[in-house]
């Protein structure tokens, strides 16, 4: 069966967003299938609708105001990005650092973009309350000019809708088997327009495929696991499905869009009142500004119909209290959200107390997450050594650097400590980093810091490569010292042949008294500087520094002199 995709542009116009919306993604659920699963869609349902900001069941009329104020939104994107906006960082256990974090590095951030990914899982687990990721490896191939694209590792955040899980009855963490269904828009061979539903079922042993029911693809699992990664937002206990950040808000959230839109109402009729007229008709008036009516009828009333302000006041005083709710609940702080703030210059620890909410969230999020990475960083390092053998050895031309002479300059994909990981997160406060480094400058006086271990407080992911990476600059600087050196001898050797005498300078040497030159009744002569001891060093080191200095002092390749356009 051949399926053209349809470009991203045709599924928008496909009504791709009722799709996410939908409590059931348009896609047919057996009973059984509903019973389960009902639920838990309708509640990713309604948590969207409100994110996208489709708050309102009903439409007034054209003219009639009905606002709303998108507080979910704003809630679910500073959790988003006050628990991922500073990224996470993978590392491993000391036998297997000098390969590991560099392949997780590669695939997260070369073959995948990070950041993105970090949005897109924390934004579905904050909105749903689950996150399901998929990890794939996606063969190499060609594109229509001819580029030929190399296999790469993809990580695939899945829409939670759209999965449907099968865990163990007694072991609710275990995973037997799991269904991926959705439906997207495809071009049929006729050349319309088509709705197809694609159907896929994963298990530790098979990987089948549909489309409309017939079978596209069935092959054997070759990792022997289930490669998705379920991750609870904010774990519930008894319950494999995970808690959203804006579960308890979104009625709040109506509740003050219902009543701003009430005090809206309050202010156009006050700015436009009714004018009720008794005694008279409204058509032998003239309407509009400056104009005077003379009403003969002494019974005849005309006036504006007033009320209804006194209770703004009040009215405000409530919205505001709601507000307060939301932000008390999700434990986001009143000045988060653009609120003006004086500056001051708070200290780490009253930043801390003043987030304390949020940094309880926070923690919350990083048990679960933090679980959730160990697992798909392990998933990503069983497809790569599956698909890619060579990746198990040391490459010296990569990041990694060998610490240790026990480190094996091979992996062993049966032992278990290969596939083991190390999630560490960089603090969401911001830091002095003045304070930080007085601090860790005091810490390693005393004795209680390494090096390896200031730059891993400072947020180096890499110590080992950094520390690496200074030696090579120091040693450049010696290089570069002792080039000078070499030159600044030859001038003092090119001196003394043409006037007989050593230049005098804090960089000579004056014999010391009781000499022979004092004995003889001579000035002090200054002395050169003893000549430098090379029996330590071998011979072959001896002549690369020698070639290296000397390289460095005066260089490979004669200068060239540039003619001007005026003497051409």
């Amino acid at each position: 069966m051949s399926i053209s995709f349809a470009s991203p542009s045709m599924r928008a116009a496909g009504s791709d967003l009722a799709m996410q919306i939908s409590p059931l993604g348009l896609v047919e659920l057996a009973d059984e299938e509903f019973e389960v699963h009902g639920p838990r869609l309708n509640r990713y349902a309604q948590n969207w609708a409100f994110y996208l900001g489709h708050h309102w069941a009903y439409r007034r009329e054209a003219g009639e105001s009905q606002l709303t104020f998108n507080y979910v939104k704003a809630f679910a994107d500073y959790i988003n990005n006050f628990s991922f906006g500073r990224g996470v960082q993978f590392k491993s256990p000391e036998m297997t650092s000098h390969i590991v974090p560099t392949l997780l590095k590669r695939v997260w951030e070369s073959d995948n973009d990070k950041e993105v990914l970090l949005w897109q899982m924390g934004q579905e687990g904050g909105v749903s309350g689950d996150c399901f990721v998929k990890v794939a490896w996606e063969p190499p191939w060609e594109d229509s000019v001819g580029a030929v694209h190399e296999g790469k590792i993809r990580i695939l955040p899945l829409k939670a809708a759209h999965v449907f899980p099968e865990w163990h009855p007694h072991d609710p963490d275990r995973l037997l088997r799991l269904k991926l269904k959705y439906k997207f828009w495809g071009t049929s061979q006729e050349g319309t327009r088509q709705l197809y539903t694609y159907t896929e079922i994963l298990t530790d042993e098979w990987i089948e495929e549909y489309i409309n029911d017939e079978v596209l693809d069935q092959r054997q699992n070759p990792l022997g696991v289930i490669p998705v990664v379920h991750i609870p937002n904010i774990k519930i206990s008894g319950s494999p499905w995970g808690a959203a950040d804006i579960a308890d808000i979104t009625m709040l959230n109506r509740e003050y869009n219902e009543k701003a839109t009430d005090i809206s109402d309050i202010i156009n009729y006050h700015a436009s009142p009714v004018t009720v007229i008794t005694g008279a008709k409204a058509s032998n008036l003239e309407k509009g500004a400056k104009k005077v009516w003379a009403i003969p009828a002494k019974d005849v009333q005309v006036f504006n119909l007033e009320g209804g302000t006194a209770a703004i006041p009040a009215a405000l005083e409530y919205l505001d209290r709601l507000k307060r709710g939301m932000h008390e609940i999700t434990g986001v702080p009143e000045t988060a959200l653009g609120q003006m703030q004086p500056i001051s210059n708070t200290s780490g620890v009253a930043l801390s107390i003043m987030y304390q909410p949020m940094m309880q969230r926070y923690g919350m999020k990083k048990l679960t997450y933090a679980i959730g990475f160990k697992a798909i960083n392990y998933l990503i390092l069983k497809t790569l050594f599956n698909f890619v053998p060579e990746a198990l050895a040391y490459d010296p031309s990569s990041d990694g650097i060998m610490t240790d002479e026990g480190q094996p300059p091979i992996l062993d994909p049966a032992d278990p400590v290969t596939f083991e990981s190390i999630i560490h997160w960089p603090p969401p406060l911001p830091v002095d980093a003045l304070i930080k480094l007085q601090e860790l400058q005091v810490k390693m006086g005393m004795g209680l810091e390494s090096k390896r271990g200031a730059l891993a407080e400072l947020g180096a992911e890499f110590p080992d490569e950094k520390m690496q990476e200074i030696f090579e600059e120091l040693l450049q600087d010696a290089k570069d010292q002792g080039a000078l050196d070499l030159v600044n001898a030859r001038i003092q050797q090119g001196i003394f042949a043409l006037t007989g005498m050593m230049p005098g300078g804090a960089d000579s040497q004056v014999a010391p008294p009781g000499s022979n030159n004092e004995d003889d009744g001579a000035a002090p002569q200054p002395l050169a500087a003893p000549p430098m001891d090379f029996a330590a060093m071998s011979e072959q080191e001896m002549n690369q520094s020698m070639v290296d200095l000397v390289t460095k002092a005066y260089g490979t390749k004669l200068p060239s002199r540039q003619t001007s356009p005026q003497q051409s």
